[in-house]
């Protein structure tokens, strides 16, 4: 079930964190906060995803999904598909925070890697929470991230501040009341996307 307007509200402020001198938003020039796309940017749709590194139904479409959009709509230059963070807890928070600090050629392997193994790094079998800093430490060093570099960018509250504020400035902005949310070029889709042949509909309408 998507999560509703109500659970979104209340968990945005959750992980809100007050400003302060030492704890303002990254600066714009900031590489880690610049746009992360695949495909071509000149094609004629993008496509916008708003997810969460620990929705399980963004997780589920990106394991069934994703691959035949990747491979039949990215990789072929038909559309360019942008990423944006979306964090519903502090998890997902902090595996956002990661993905950005990356190189900008490891982020969609790392995103689609967290996604795909939530059911062993963020989740016990019983469905409970695990501690995230143990799963994401083993995740973040396949990509290329040492401990003590994982720990920095824990601690990094300018990084952290910033991609809650977009979050909450996309949220406002969009009417987003669930994830993933899409938007077509600028046409939003709320609905579940469950197959290839839903998404590949929606992308056909944004091209007319």
């Amino acid at each position: 079930m998507p999560i509703s307007r109500r659970m979104l509200l209340a968990a945005i402020p959750a992980i809100a964190l007050p400003v302060s001198v030492s704890m303002r938003p990254a600066r714009a020039e900031d590489l880690r906060l610049t746009e992360r796309a695949i495909g071509n940017p000149k094609a004629p749709v993008h496509v916008h995803e708003w997810f969460s590194l620990t929705c399980t139904h963004c997780a589920h479409y990106q394991m069934t999904v994703f691959p035949e959009v990747k491979t039949k709509l990215i990789d072929t230059g038909k559309i360019l598909y942008v990423y944006h963070d979306f964090p519903l807890d502090q998890t997902a928070l902090l595996a956002s925070m990661v993905a950005r600090s990356l190189p900008v050629d490891r982020y969609e392997p790392f995103i689609n890697t967290v996604l795909s193994s939530l059911d062993r790094w963020a989740f016990s079998p019983d469905g409970q929470p695990k501690d995230p800093k143990v799963g994401l430490k083993q995740i973040a060093a396949l990509a290329g991230i040492s401990s003590a570099q994982f720990d920095k960018i824990d601690q990094d509250e300018t990084l952290r501040q910033a991609i809650v504020t977009q979050a909450g400035d996309d949220g406002t902005k969009y009417n987003i009341q669930g994830t993933p949310f899409f938007r077509f070029n600028n046409i939003p889709f709320t609905e579940e996307l469950s197959s290839y042949a839903a998404f590949e509909e929606q992308v056909k309408k944004a091209a007319g």
